[in-house]
C-alpha cells in the first residue's frame, strides 16, 4: 500500500523527530534509516518543497523538522512525496459505473479511506521512538515475546 518512497519520507521524518532540534546531514539521515542517499536527496527536497523540513546550508547544516513532530501527521508526509489516491472514477472506465463506483471499487475506496485517516490521525511523533533508543525499528526486548 505504500510506495518505497512514502516508507523512506517516513523513516527521515521520524529519524529527524528523534534528533530534536539538532541539524542532520542527508548522509546521517541515510546512514541512519538505510536509506540511499541519492534517493534521500530528492525525498528530503519533496518534504522541504512541502514545508514540513527546513534545510540550512553550508558547514554545519543539515535539516530539521520545520514544525514539532506532534503537529506532523504521517499522511502529511506521504501528501508530501506520494500522495495516496482514491478511486474516483470507475478503473475499468465501463459507462454503466459513470455516475458511481460498483461494489467492489466502493469497497476498495473505502478501505484506502480508513487507512487515509489511520495516517491523517498519526503524528511523526507518536513513531518516534524514546530518546534512549538510537536506531529506528528498535524494540524494547520486553515487547518482544520473551515467553
Amino acid at each position: 500500500m505504500l510506495s518505497q518512497t512514502a516508507e523512506y519520507a517516513l523513516r527521515a521524518m521520524v529519524h529527524l523527530a528523534m534528533r530534536g532540534e539538532s541539524l542532520a546531514t542527508t548522509v546521517d539521515i541515510a546512514d541512519a534509516t538505510k536509506v540511499p542517499s541519492g534517493y534521500l536527496s530528492k525525498v528530503m527536497q519533496s518534504l522541504a518543497r512541502a514545508e514540513l523540513v527546513v534545510s540550512q546550508r553550508g558547514l554545519g547544516g543539515g535539516f530539521s523538522l520545520a514544525r514539532p513532530a506532534s503537529q506532523i501527521t504521517a499522511l502529511d508526509v506521504i501528501n508530501a512525496v506520494d500522495p495516496i489516491k482514491r478511486i474516483e472514477k470507475c478503473p475499468l472506465g465501463l459507462d454503466e459505473h459513470r455516475d458511481q463506483l460498483c461494489p467492489l471499487h466502493r469497497r476498495i475506496d473505502q478501505m484506502i479511506a480508513a487507512v487515509e485517516a489511520t495516517f491523517r490521525s498519526t503524528t511523526i511523533d507518536e513513531m518516534a521512538l524514546t530518546p534512549k533508543s538510537k536506531r529506528l525499528c528498535q524494540f524494547p526486548a520486553a515487547t518482544l515475546g520473551n515467553d
